[in-house]
């Protein structure tokens, strides 16, 4: 009988044992956006993996976007989508419908996460006044209702995490007047990530990580430190999308962070290539004194 099949599944699970042992019971925040919101199979692959991390012992933390969605809506309602250096323009009948849309996305995603048997809550930054925000401005340009993240109160974040909860957070959040602002997910995942002191936070995108050289597939970098993060962003060949991501991820990092992930979430399952393999599939940003993990015995 040919066992070849079977000895390879378990060899993946010894391989992935030493990262289940170091990040035991450690926060692991997942900012949860792009093409794997909207395809349904992909959708629900990653809630399988972010489920499988719950089970064997993390604590993750899914801080999820939605402006597919909300440009659909949009349009649905007779408006149009307007973006000024990548951000959206948020005026009052737009902040209703992406507050509408982030709601209804986020009780879909903790009914994935329930159906797979682990408890889930749907929360927003209004909750337990978890993100307040300033009004964010792009390049002096007033984009409406768009908050920059000046504080975070995770004590909602923590207890949910403690009795044991899922925690899945929408990017709303009050200002000081408790009007209510549209928050870019990455910046509200960074945020998150920093108050909570996660061990990682990863990214998923519709990219396949960091490259050297962007028009050149073989230059993808498996792991970066923060200084060779700001090397490449002062060097002027990242591309734009991933300028403001970078820097999310240096300042995540330069605030306690431990490890930040870029994922490509077009891949299935691309969470557990990239946390339980020596391997990795994306960009993995440390700090410059960090341990190396890959094409190393951890």
């Amino acid at each position: 009988m040919d066992m070849s099949e079977e000895l390879k599944k378990a060899q993946v699970l010894v391989e992935a044992l030493p990262y289940i042992q170091k990040f035991n019971r450690k926060i692991i925040v997942v900012k949860y956006g792009g093409s794997a919101m909207v395809d349904e199979e992909l959708k629900r692959k990653v809630i399988q993996d972010v489920v499988l991390l719950k089970l064997v012992g993390f604590k993750p933390t899914i801080v999820h976007g939605g402006g597919k969605e909300i440009s659909k809506w949009v349009t649905k309602t007779g408006g149009e989508a307007k973006f000024v250096n990548g951000l959206r323009v948020t005026d009052e009948p737009t902040m209703e419908i992406a507050e509408m849309v982030l709601n209804r996305v986020n009780k879909s995603l903790v009914a994935l996460i329930e159906e797979l048997g682990v408890k889930a809550c749907g929360i927003s930054g209004k909750d337990g006044g978890m993100l307040k925000v300033e009004k964010k401005m792009s390049g002096g340009e007033d984009i409406g209702y768009v908050g920059e993240v000046k504080s975070v109160d995770a004590t909602i974040i923590h207890s949910l995490l403690k009795d044991d909860f899922l925690p899945v957070i929408c990017p709303v959040g009050y200002d000081a007047s408790f009007h209510s602002y549209n928050i870019n997910a990455d910046d509200a995942a960074c945020a998150v990530a920093r108050a909570v002191n996660a061990e990682k936070l990863a990214f998923l995108t519709d990219i396949e990580g960091v490259y050297r050289d962007y028009n050149d597939k073989s230059t993808l970098i498996s792991e970066l430190s923060t200084s060779e993060a700001k090397e490449l962003l002062s060097s002027g060949t990242i591309g734009g999308g991933m300028l403001p991501k970078l820097g999310n991820c240096i300042e995540a990092i330069e605030n306690g962070v431990s490890r930040v992930h870029i994922l490509d979430g077009r891949i299935p399952h691309c969470l557990l290539l990239e946390i339980f393999t020596n391997k990795g599939i994306g960009t993995a940003i440390l700090s410059d004194d960090a341990e190396r993990f890959y094409n190393t015995n951890i």
